[in-house]
């Protein structure tokens, strides 16, 4: 058994503190930390209602490289899941260096000042990870991470090569809230106003933001919904991994209700990065639109409908044209009733806990900094079937939904 130290006591914290404490044979003992510790007392509260587990709560910085070195000398836990804010990742990353501690995050490393979404940051602690004999999991949520195991999947199991991927990810929930984003609204907001890059014919393209849309219907009676071309940080790591990879897209829906809002917002600079004098005070427009926002954490309560999120995966199979659409369901009233949160939260905690299981388990384990597809995607899959996030693969080859181009 293994001690884990998870940072961070949001939506998707609190979803990896609950399914690490449903696999005691795995994870021994778990303690949370985060900067408002009333958080971490809350998620402790629920999980020892829910499973019996007992889990130690503790207050730190994420920002503050010493205080998270004095917390990790003091827990010595094997692993640190980090669920803290994107802005974080280095100081943590720095952090686990220092004491030789695994590390496991959800995200990919982004400034404050700028809107880039780029693994170059995290990538250049390959060395240093590796020479302390210690390994750093990137990007082991639902996208980026599922989506990145689901393709390597295809090209394990279905495909000789990988020729074009669109990742599709449709949320088919209502929250009853006028305007409300899905997860941490300042980055949830940053990823959707963020220039469009697309990977084709070995570059990236850039376009407009959200220039793009299809219509696009989910499987299983989900619906039918817009969803818009956008960038994504897997399409980075997939075109690196994967070199016979042609294009790759990201396609994420929204509705028109929260893009009203949206341009409103965008209009009268509710958005912006960029710090602004109000009674003396230098603020950041988007982090005040955030403080007012709903916590995407509070919505499990009041959100129904299902999330579909998958891969249409084409390539070429024995010299012939294959297609596949690989994905997983999800149900909003569901993941309330098993965790207290919505599907979005789930949906990534689910496969931290599994990546954190994997490495716990050394079936993924090695020194130095690695994105998720780099390992073999089949633990991972059958995990997701144990846990929480069955999915299905369709043989869509002479089907018509090859309205990708």
């Amino acid at each position: 058994m293994k001690k884990v130290l998870i940072i961070g006591a949001g939506g998707v914290g609190g979803v990896v503190a609950h399914k690490c404490a449903q696999l005691t044979n795995t994870f021994g003992e778990i303690y949370l930390a985060s900067r408002t510790v009333s958080k971490c007392d809350a998620i402790a509260e629920s999980v020892k209602e829910r499973t019996g587990v007992s889990i130690t709560t503790h207050q730190v910085d994420a920002d503050d490289v010493p205080a998270l070195v004095a917390l990790i000398q003091a827990l010595k836990p094997d692993l640190l899941i980090n669920v803290a804010l994107p802005y974080q990742d280095l100081t943590i990353m720095d952090a686990c260096l220092a004491t030789g501690v695994h590390y496991l995050d959800t995200a990919n490393y982004e400034p404050k000042d700028v809107a880039k979404f780029e693994y170059h940051w995290q990538w250049d602690y390959q060395e240093r990870f590796e020479k302390a004999g210690i390994c750093a999991l990137l990007g082991s949520g639902f996208d980026p991470g599922v989506t990145n195991v689901f393709t390597r999947y295809i090209e394990k199991h279905y495909l000789d090569e990988v020729h074009t991927l669109d990742i599709v990810d449709v949320n088919g929930g209502d929250h009853g809230k006028h305007f409300a984003t899905n997860f941490n609204p300042e980055i949830n907001i940053r990823e959707v106003t963020a220039e469009c890059r697309h990977w084709e014919n070995g570059e990236f393209v850039e376009t407009a933001p959200m220039s793009e849309k299809q219509s696009f219907s989910c499987p299983e009676g989900v619906g039918e919904y817009s969803i818009y071309r956008m960038y994504h940080e897997e399409l980075e790591s997939l075109s690196k991994h994967i070199p016979t990879l042609k294009k790759a897209q990201f396609w994420m829906s929204f509705s028109d209700n929260y893009l009203k809002h949206l341009e409103v917002l965008s209009n009268i600079g509710m958005t912006s990065i960029e710090p602004v004098e109000h009674e003396g005070q230098s603020i950041i427009p988007l982090q005040f639109l955030k403080s007012v926002l709903p916590n995407p954490g509070d919505l499990g309560e009041s959100t129904q409908g299902r999330t579909c999120i998958g891969c249409f995966v084409r390539g070429i199979k024995d010299g012939e044209p294959k297609s596949y659409y690989i994905y997983n369901i999800c149900d909003h009233e569901q993941c309330f009733s098993e965790v207290g949160s919505q599907a979005v939260s789930y949906t990534t905690g689910v496969p931290a806990m599994i990546g954190a299981k994997l490495m716990s388990e050394e079936a993924w384990l090695k020194p130095g900094v690695w994105n998720i597809e780099q390992f073999d995607p089949d633990p991972f899959m059958e995990d997701l079937n144990v846990h929480g996030l069955p999915w299905k693969v369709l043989d869509v080859t002479n089907r018509e939904c090859d309205f990708f181009s």
